[in-house]
């Protein structure tokens, strides 16, 4: 009786082992493809950040030349106005 406890023992350990071996072989395949995947995700999303890069410089390129405008203009108001208030000087 205790041979063929150990004969089905050694059976289920055999079983166990193959399906660890089985399973590891797969996640390799998996992992292969997976890599290759995300290698090739890596090549297209570079081109997209690089586009949005060259987008996002020129829009704020763009806004800066506005607001500089903008901002000289209100500072040549603001002198104009700050001229207007300024105490005139007597003469001696």
């Amino acid at each position: 009786m205790t041979a063929v406890a150990w004969s089905a023992i050694g059976l289920l350990a055999a079983a166990l082992f193959g399906s660890f071996f089985y399973l590891a072989t797969r996640i390799d395949g998996l992992n292969d493809s997976l890599s290759a995947r995300i290698d090739g995700m890596s090549v297209s999303l570079s081109a997209r950040i690089d586009g949005l890069d060259h987008s996002l410089n020129a829009r704020i390129d763009r806004l800066d030349d506005s607001l500089s405008g903008r901002i000289d203009a209100l500072s040549s108001r603001l002198d104009t106005h700050l001229d207007r208030h300024q105490p005139k000087r007597r003469a001696r």
